[in-house]
């Protein structure tokens, strides 16, 4: 079997889609492949942005062509969805990444019950979680604002470690008063949206209400959020590799 029918046949066994992650992690275990090559992970890459067989979703995410009509509703190219409706899907499916990212560096990851049955590719959120109830780490009213936040990552003390606001169409402002309550806790904060949107970042952050926080609140945009969730994949399977091998 070639390469690139490899990666079609992954893809087909996953309903005609799949992120790089996911192809970085099973394409490789497909029987009878010859690589042929110290960098497969690179290869995937490449056969991937073969215009004949795949096309780009959106970051991170690639599907066949021929399965075009069959992939799931959320994930298909919509022209009779609102708007709304649209800019959730693709809410979800940025803070699925960050999910399987926080899973993958062993964190326990929360969503807000608000987000917990919406879909990421084939499933609900809910069903990648790790942390099923938010960590009382503070006081009452802390915990309310900090439970709305789009994604948590928890570390072993049950303590936030990093949070982050996927903001698609919202006001980044509105995150950025969210993380003004964790003030006093040592949390990276990120701002997810598209890169388009790093100015009215910057300037939303440079407001005086935000002082506190300024040095500490990144900016990721779905392009950079996107390679994340590939080389984390990618990290995971070398180490695997490196430390389990017979």
């Amino acid at each position: 079997m070639k390469q690139y029918e490899a990666v079609i046949k992954t893809m087909e066994k996953n309903g005609g889609f799949a992120t790089l992650g996911f192809l970085y992690n099973e394409a490789l275990k497909i029987p009878d492949v010859e690589w042929k090559t110290k960098t497969p992970f690179a290869s995937i890459r490449r056969i991937v942005q073969d215009k004949r067989f795949f096309f780009k979703i959106k970051p991170g995410l690639w599907a066949l062509k021929r399965w075009k009509d069959r992939l799931p509703f959320n994930l298909q190219p919509h022209k009779e969805i609102s708007e709304q409706t649209q800019n959730e899907f693709n809410h979800a499916y940025y803070q699925g990444l960050l999910v399987e990212i926080g899973n993958l560096k062993g964190y326990k990851t929360f969503v807000p019950g608000q987000d917990k049955n919406k879909v990421f590719l084939n499933k609900k959120l809910f069903e990648i979680t790790t942390a099923k109830e938010f960590y009382q780490f503070s006081y009452d009213n802390i915990i309310q604002k900090a439970k709305t936040i789009d994604v948590t990552w928890f570390n072993i003390r049950k303590m936030p470690n990093s949070i982050f606001e996927v903001e698609y169409s919202t006001d980044i402002q509105n995150s950025l008063l969210k993380f003004v309550e964790l003030q006093d806790f040592n949390i990276s904060m990120f701002i997810v949206t598209d890169g388009v949107r790093q100015r009215e970042f910057q300037t939303k952050l440079n407001l005086n209400a935000f002082l506190s926080i300024k040095k500490r609140v990144r900016f990721l945009d779905y392009e950079k959020l996107a390679d994340w969730h590939s080389k984390i994949y990618e990290f995971t399977n070398l180490e695997r590799e490196i430390l389990y091998k017979d």
